[in-house]
């Protein structure tokens, strides 16, 4: 089963965000037992080739690799999908016509994604071009992150778009946008919990590691992004803890 036929299906998909551009890292990650891991391609330094290698080491691992991608350019979204990821998160996405651009990147035909039978995506020119045609836009999520004040009054719309799968929301960002220093802000988090409460709507949030997951999942969402391999190391490495423990000895 996709990415994509997970969060449709409604089922609860666990995630963090890579943002180490190492293969021995993402091996960690895949036995720690994520469901999918997120290449933050937005906030660390993943370029064209480091995606690529990590889309190819994720799907050796058993892994469905989602790219939070740097930008919305028909061209970032070309490679990333060339390259095989299982989803895409794009940031920042404000309004309907923003999401239908985005479907339209992302779906083979005039004005829309340029074709390559040879790439990864394609099976290496193994898959004939009527079955690549046909399976292209089913395999791959398109989420859309909800993370400014007009994405948030907008949600309901991009997500009747035809062809966005998901909604995700961007806490940090909604704060910051709204004028708010933290992301757990009561406004933040009523504006949060009513998109996540869309009816019809398949939803996620990246969640800080100490949160609660039932709780979000309890209010609509299904994909739960918790932390990062930096917050994971952060937190296997308690230096203050060691350093205290020495002291009182």
């Amino acid at each position: 089963m996709t990415f994509r036929d997970r969060l449709l299906g409604g089922e609860t998909v666990i995630g963090t965000f890579y943002k180490t551009p190492h293969p021995i890292v993402l091996e960690l990650l895949a036995a720690a037992g994520f469901d999918t891991v997120v290449i933050d391609a937005e906030h660390a330094p993943f370029g064209r080739a480091e995606i690529d290698l990590a889309i190819l080491a994720g799907r050796g691992l058993g892994l469905e690799m989602v790219v939070r991608v740097p930008d919305d350019r028909a061209a970032t979204i070309l490679q990333v999908m060339d390259a095989g990821a299982a989803g895409i998160l794009v940031p920042h996405v404000t309004d309907a016509d923003q999401a239908r651009d985005l479907v339209a990147r992302m779906t083979y035909g005039a004005g829309g994604r340029g074709f390559a039978g040879t790439t990864r995506a394609a099976g290496y020119g193994r898959r004939p071009l009527r079955d690549h045609l046909a399976a292209n836009r089913d395999a791959v999520a398109l989420v859309c992150q909800i993370e400014d004040p007009e994405g948030a009054r907008n949600a309901a719309e991009i997500a009747a778009v035809e062809g966005v799968d998901a909604l995700f929301v961007g806490r940090a960002d909604l704060a910051v946008g709204s004028g708010r220093d933290d992301f757990f802000d009561p406004d933040v988090a009523r504006e949060t919990a009513r998109i996540l409460a869309l009816p019809d709507v398949t939803t996620g949030l990246y969640c800080a590691p100490h949160e609660d997951l039932a709780a979000h999942r309890a209010a609509g969402a299904r994909f739960l992004v918790v932390g990062s391999d930096h917050t994971a190391l952060l937190a296997g490495a308690p230096v203050a803890h060691w350093r205290r423990s020495l002291d009182g000895a």
